[in-house]
């Protein structure tokens, strides 16, 4: 008998080794893209931080006597048609890229949340009036429209941010609308009212806790489009102001010197794998956010 029991034991340990590591194994396979996309995301950020350390070269000293040189040991990505290191611009064009993405993420996603949330719970023609002006935004191409606003207010980083903005946030607003009205009619928020909580505290500290989820998800992807949007401006010159480095102004200055394809490639290969890296992070947080995707 004791025996047996020794057996049936050993059984079931084996079987829950067995599933833990089919477990294991799961989850490998299922976020190893979104393990990549962080790895990518964490050495981009410390490259933002040290880059001023580690550039080899000024980001913005001309030195025409090495203009167009091709990839080499002195110069590891080469020099663009005023000489100046292009490894050295694409690490100091981080401290641009980077920060100017996660301003406009921040400030759409911040403003547009709150201005769907308080549409949703005020209801009535308070939120037809909000809504539609949320529409009229999203009724126009939104490079177009981001061109247009960031050529009204002037050439520069501040302006192109605002320009992004301006087109970006009622896309929150629409998405946070419709899960505050979903959340709205739970119970808890029925109880919260009954006990005399005000309009503002059930918003702030109990629908938009429960709603956040897919605004997480929506945020992390949009950090790679803002970067996207951000250099497409700085290519059509309406972005960052010469010679401060960035990606997309970098890919603008090479596109006409096609046998010098080192110039627009580096940073336009910065520029892929940055978004790559946003774009893998945000679906492992999508399926880790989607309890019908962890059970599958």
């Amino acid at each position: 008998m004791i025996e047996t029991d020794t057996i049936q034991i050993d059984q079931i340990a084996e079987l829950t080794s067995i599933s833990a590591q089919t477990r294991s194994r799961r989850f490998f396979r299922r976020y190893f893209l979104a393990g990549i996309g962080g790895f990518i995301i964490l050495f981009w950020l410390v490259i933002m931080l040290i880059s001023p350390k580690i550039a080899p070269y000024s980001a913005v000293e001309v030195d025409v006597m090495n203009r167009l040189k091709p990839p080499s040991s002195a110069h590891w990505f080469g020099t663009d048609d005023l000489g100046r290191d292009v490894f050295s611009r694409v690490l100091m064009g981080s401290r641009i890229s980077l920060p100017a993405s996660f301003t406009v993420v921040l400030l759409a996603g911040i403003f547009g949340t709150l201005f769907g949330g308080i549409a949703a719970y005020a209801r009535g023609r308070s939120e037809e009036i909000m809504m539609r002006i949320a529409d009229v935004v999203l009724s126009f191409p939104p490079l177009i429209l981001a061109m247009a606003i960031a050529a009204a207010l002037g050439v520069g980083i501040t302006n192109a941010i605002i320009a992004i903005f301006i087109v970006w946030w009622p896309k929150y607003a629409r998405l946070s609308r419709s899960l505050v009205i979903v959340e709205r009619s739970k119970e808890y928020v029925q109880a919260a009212q009954v006990i005399g909580f005000g309009p503002t505290r059930i918003l702030l500290k109990h629908i938009f806790p429960n709603a956040i989820g897919p605004l997480i998800v929506l945020i992390t992807l949009d950090l790679g489009n803002a970067i996207i949007t951000f250099a497409g401006l700085s290519f059509l010159g309406l972005g960052v102001v010469p010679p401060h480095p960035e990606w997309g102004r970098m890919v603008a200055d090479g596109r006409l010197l096609i046998n010098q394809w080192w110039v627009s490639s580096f940073p336009g290969l910065a520029m892929f794998t940055v978004v790559m890296g946003f774009n893998f992070l945000g679906d492992g947080i999508r399926d880790w956010l989607d309890p019908k995707a962890r059970k599958r």
